[in-house]
């Protein structure tokens, strides 16, 4: 009796434990005894929305079944419908037994289902983020579960935004219009933000408050600005800081006070996020651990208020001692020698103990430097370093660093995904990685920079995934890329000539010229080949015009990177003279042409053949060029003659070397370095006699041009703190002539200042950017001739530290702000390469791939220059320089 009367007790209270119930009534039922019934019939009762047959399945239920009762066979019924939370209320009930057949009752009380719902104490803007996140929806089921959920979706929203002491109240009414249906109305109020007035710091010795609170990137106080009267002091003691320590690189210094001092932000805001707080808490201690901190830990941190809306934060922080390297032992190295391991590692006897940079010396340093890159560069792709503390003995750290070397890896497969409209043959030909070379990674990074800078692929998107087989000692190498549009229609518009110039271009950078004739090749251009087409007409109406159409095959016959390159252009610039006599025909009815229109025109065509370097490195690539150019002029005085024919044939040969990072709108890294050689045959060397004579004129000096130049720049890139990059650049240029009776060349010469409007060139001219000046206005002064007529030296010196706002490869925009200097002589005599005008301003670049290049700057000059009226007289300080898809000039 008394395991009868437990067994009751326990089947009623799990009928008191769940919102159901299992009503058996007295008759045919003793408790005492249960019975094995088969179900005689299931009927449904209670339900509005809910189909009956999908009770019964949902209940797992069918006649003919045999259940037991009492017994647990109802109970487990109860559950199965109760876990479906589409029920408020559920009973199970018997209506009758005929012999050993039960009949069964299924009474079911459906969950509210959700009408509409609204909010109260938000904006727009909030609702619409909040109705994303809920996930409410006419017909939802309305559970006690949902209700509570939705409650701290809506909480925790504006606790992200600040608002700590956030009310939400979620009140569900009854819908009169339809049954069983229910209006639900979240009510927010959401209070003040509330801030953090105080960040506390206890234990912190080795570094000061205010470096632990700077390194509490996204906890931050409220801004008290009174500290900010003495930010002079603040900024001056800051650079003084970025020269203290000589062994470390200028840009590392530079880099490491960005961390340190940008990181103060202003514009950060002083709300309270523990999952903020806790990620910062983790840059605390990978800071302690860098310095050498090895058991740094906070061991106690709170968060209390200290006033209506304020709260503070208080961290108590265990440095532990400082610990240091004192015996580094290799083991299972037998490639490369310990000497060899120890010098790329970089770590002495005596250095501070540093997690992190043993790590990056050790693993997949960015820059190449580590023994994991060591190894696999030499095929060693299943290579394993393990580094291990072998003793920690007072203060010092004795460490085993042991490796596995494997054997090495052969690549067996390449293969290239994701190019919907670029030809197979032409990536591979740019990857390094060939079947049945050893498996390199410095291949692979090089491979991807070459596929960037073909400029067909989204470069933030680019993929390599190493499919290694250890049984055979193979990997299979597969390239992923994303096709982004390269093609561009140019659309600019920009002041040369104190005119306003358009221009309308289209360049097609990836043709494909065995298409054209092909059928079905046109998609909806014959495209896929890596060939480049360009066909640019620039105009301001009858003063200039210039046309040019060029074509570049990158791999001449397929095999190596040679390539070829022609190129055809004719321009011609009037003061607006109408080409014809007015009302004005000859003998045969034809209008007369206007001989006193003053014109000059430029017609030419240049031949160019380019290839890779093996040596010094392959880095470097170099072309060759011939180039011909007509010139015709009538009356035309800017000139150094003003009627006549000018003819300049010229080979150009062009050192390169380049190693760009992947994002060539973009680069993160890299330098580029170029020289060229410019020049002409020496025809006076061949007629000295005729140039002795002084009676000769301009037009038979220089009918034939000569002249050589030499150009040289060099451009770095470098990322000094995430994405900001600083860009340093020098230039020189030097315009040289055979024989000194003939006299600088009338063409080729150097113009400093303004936008650098390169595609209006009058005369040959080449035209130098620098901002804040007007165009070609930096030239020395010379008194007997008080307008610029090209010099032949110049130097130019640019920095900019330059911001990503988006990376995105159809709308790359970022901020820049620069300072350059530069000036123009016109003698050796006269050069002094730190005798320059300087410059500063802000700018943006945006760059659409239909479009090109759109340039926005202010510039502000510190120098009174000979083309422009003195700053003291009031002359025109800053100037906005506005262009679109242009060059700031060569140099």
């Amino acid at each position: 009796m008394r395991k009868k009367a437990i067994i009751f007790l326990a089947l009623v209270c799990c009928c008191w434990a769940l919102p159901a119930q299992i009503q058996l009534g007295d008759s045919h039922i003793d408790y005492g005894s249960p019975r094995e019934y088969e179900i005689g019939g299931i009927t449904v009762s209670g339900v509005e929305f809910v189909d009956e047959a999908a009770v019964k399945q949902l209940s797992g239920l069918k006649t003919g079944d045999k259940i037991r009762v009492p017994g647990e066979d109802l109970g487990s019924v109860i559950r199965k419908l109760w876990k479906n939370k589409l029920f408020s209320d559920i009973q199970i009930s018997k209506t009758k037994i005929v012999g050993d057949k039960i009949f069964l009752d299924i009474y079911v009380k459906e969950q509210p289902r959700l009408s509409r719902f609204k909010f109260d104490g938000v904006t727009k803007t909030e609702a619409d983020n909040l109705r994303e996140d809920i996930n409410l929806f006419r017909e939802k089921i309305v559970t006690e579960a949902l209700l509570i959920n939705t409650e701290n979706t809506v909480h925790d929203y504006f606790i992200d935004k600040g608002f700590l002491n956030c009310e939400v109240t979620i009140s569900p009414q009854k819908d009169t219009l339809y049954r069983n249906h229910v209006l639900m109305t979240i009510d927010v109020k959401k209070n003040k933000k509330v801030h953090i007035k105080d960040i506390i710091l206890h234990g912190n010795h080795e570094f000061s408050d205010a470096k632990v609170r700077r390194l509490l990137k996204e906890t931050k106080e409220q801004i008290n600005f009174k500290p900010f009267n003495g930010l002079h002091k603040f900024v001056f003691r800051s650079f003084r800081n970025i020269f203290k320590e000589d062994s470390m690189p200028l840009d590392q210094r530079l880099g490491l006070f960005l961390e340190e001092r940008v990181n103060l932000n202003i514009f950060k805001t002083s709300k309270y996020l523990e999952w903020n707080l806790e990620d910062d808490k983790n840059n605390v201690i990978a800071k302690y651990n860098s310095k050498g901190f090895r058991d740094a830990k906070i061991v106690n941190d709170t968060m209390y208020k200290s006033g209506h809306n304020t709260i503070n934060v208080e961290l108590t922080i265990d440095e532990g001692r400082r610990y240091y390297f004192r015996s580094i032992a290799w083991v299972g190295n037998t490639k490369y020698p310990t000497k060899i391991l120890d010098n790329i590692l970089g770590i002495k006897k005596g250095d501070v103990y540093n997690q992190s940079f043993l790590e990056t010396r050790l693993f997949m340093n960015p820059s190449g430097r580590d023994v994991s890159s060591l190894y696999m560069d030499d095929g060693y792709l299943f290579f394993q370093v393990t580094p291990v503390e072998t003793l920690v003995e007072g203060d010092s750290i004795d460490m085993e660093i042991r490796i596995y070397e494997g054997k090495q890896a052969t690549i067996n497969k390449v293969t290239v995904s994701g190019n919907s409209k670029t030809n197979d043959h032409v990536i591979m030909r740019e990857i390094r990685t060939k079947p049945g070379n050893l498996f390199s990674r410095s291949d692979i990074i090089r491979s991807q920079r070459e596929l960037a800078g073909l400029g067909y692929f989204d470069p933030e998107k680019m993929n390599v995934t190493p499919n290694p087989n250890p049984t055979d000692g193979t990997v299979d190498i597969d390239y992923q890329v994303e096709e982004k549009p390269s093609d561009q229609i140019e659309l600019s518009g920009g002041w040369g000539g104190n005119r306003i110039v358009g221009t309308l271009g289209v360049s097609l950078t990836n043709m494909s010229m065995r298409n054209v004739f092909k059928k079905g090749g046109w998609k909806p251009i014959p495209s896929g080949d890596g060939q480049r087409l360009s066909v640019r007409a620039q105009s301001n109406g009858t003063f200039f015009q210039s046309y040019n159409i060029s074509f570049t095959e990158p791999w001449l016959g397929g095999k190596k990177p040679n390539s070829l390159s022609i190129t055809g252009w004719h321009s011609m610039q009037t003061l607006g003279d109408r080409k014809f006599i007015a009302d004005s025909l000859d003998q045969n009815d034809k209008k007369v042409r206007n001989p006193d229109r003053r014109y000059i025109k430029i017609t030419g065509v240049s031949l160019g053949l380019g290839s890779r370097m093996k040596w010094p490195d392959d880095y470097f690539s170099i072309l060759h060029e011939i180039s011909y150019q007509y010139y015709e002029m009538n009356q035309w005085f800017r000139f150094i003659f003003p009627t006549g024919e000018a003819n300049n044939l010229f080979y150009k040969v062009s050192w390169t070397r380049s190693n760009m990072g992947l994002n060539p709108i973009y680069p993160r890294n890299g330098t580029e370095l170029r020289l060229s050689l410019q020049m002409t045959p020496p025809y006076s060397t061949f007629n000295e006699g005729k140039f002795d004579d002084p009676a000769i004129t301009d037009q038979d000096k220089y009918r034939w041009v000569e002249y050589y130049k030499w150009k040289f720049t060099a451009d770095w890139h470098t990322a000094i703190w995430k994405d900001l990059v600083l860009k340093t650049k020098v230039g020189y240029g030097f315009l040289g002539t055979y024989n000194k009776r003939v006299g600088t060349a009338p063409v080729e010469r150097f113009y400093l200042g303004g936008s650098g409007l390169t595609g209006f060139a009058l005369d040959g001219r080449e035209i130098i950017a620098l901002r804040g000046y007007d165009d070609g206005s930096v030239y020395p002064f010379d008194p007997e001739n008080q307008s610029n007529t090209g010099q032949s030296i110049i130097s130019k010196y640019t920095m900019e530290l330059r911001y990503p706002i988006s990376l995105n490869p159809n709308a790359t925009i970022y901020v820049l702000g620069f300072a350059e200097a530069g000036n123009t002589w016109s003698t050796f005599r006269d050069f002094n390469p730190f005798s320059v005008k300087r410059s500063a301003g802000v700018g943006v670049r945006i760059f659409l791939p239909m479009f090109g290049l759109l340039g926005l700057d202010w510039g502000y000059r510190f120098d009174d220059v000979q083309g422009m009226q003195p700053i003291e007289q009031g002359g025109q300080r800053s100037q906005v320089h506005f262009t679109i898809g242009f060059s700031l000039g060569e140099l």
